[in-house]
């Protein structure tokens, strides 16, 4: 189950998760070509293994809370779904609870986008970095932070086994730029 909560929205629960990724035909993977960093790692649980598509790898923390995934992008992306997949079955108390997802320029102006609270989550949990304005339907930023607030059973460190980002494919916006300049020329 998993909660989620934006801008001064109540927290919400989100419950479960899916065992197999499913995303939108107009979305595409945005974090392959970005700079990936963890707050902290346990040797041979790195942040390679958030990115290596196995559900049976995870990253592993190693220190105290929050937890931090940073993924930097060399320009500024339009984001609009983030992907965890975690398995309270198999980590228990290694299962985030309560994860914050915040966006900025860079470490100094992050800004906390979107809080989302777990119940005992097994397979893929998604994330929507939409607004509460339907115009709102993208985050556009250079960087995106996951941070793990706590984990099920007040445990300490924390697994999480892939992270995925997507955002519109480069042809919707292009598509969106020509039908304005349509729209304009009318």
């Amino acid at each position: 189950m998993a909660t989620e909560s934006s801008e001064g929205e109540e927290e919400g629960k989100m419950i479960g998760g899916n065992q197999h990724l499913v995303v939108d035909d107009d979305l595409r993977e945005m974090a392959k070509k970005a700079a990936w960093s963890v707050s902290s790692c346990k040797a041979g649980n790195g942040v390679l293994l958030l990115r290596d598509d196995n559900l049976d790898t995870y990253w592993q923390s190693d220190g105290a809370q929050p937890h931090l995934v940073n993924i930097q992008f060399l320009k500024k992306v339009k984001l609009q779904l983030v992907v965890i997949y975690v398995d309270f079955k198999l980590d228990e108390s290694y299962t985030p609870s309560k994860i914050s997802i915040r966006a900025g320029d860079g470490f100094h102006n992050l800004k906390e986008i979107k809080t989302v609270e777990l119940v005992k989550p097994t397979g893929w949990v998604y994330i929507s970095l939409s607004g509460n304005d339907p115009r709102e339907t993208f985050v556009n930023t250079f960087m995106l932070q996951i941070a793990i607030l706590s984990n099920h059973l007040n445990g300490r460190d924390t697994h999480v086994r892939q992270i995925k980002v997507y955002g519109p494919p480069p042809y919707v916006r292009i598509l969106i730029l020509v039908h304005q300049s349509q729209v304009w020329d009318s």
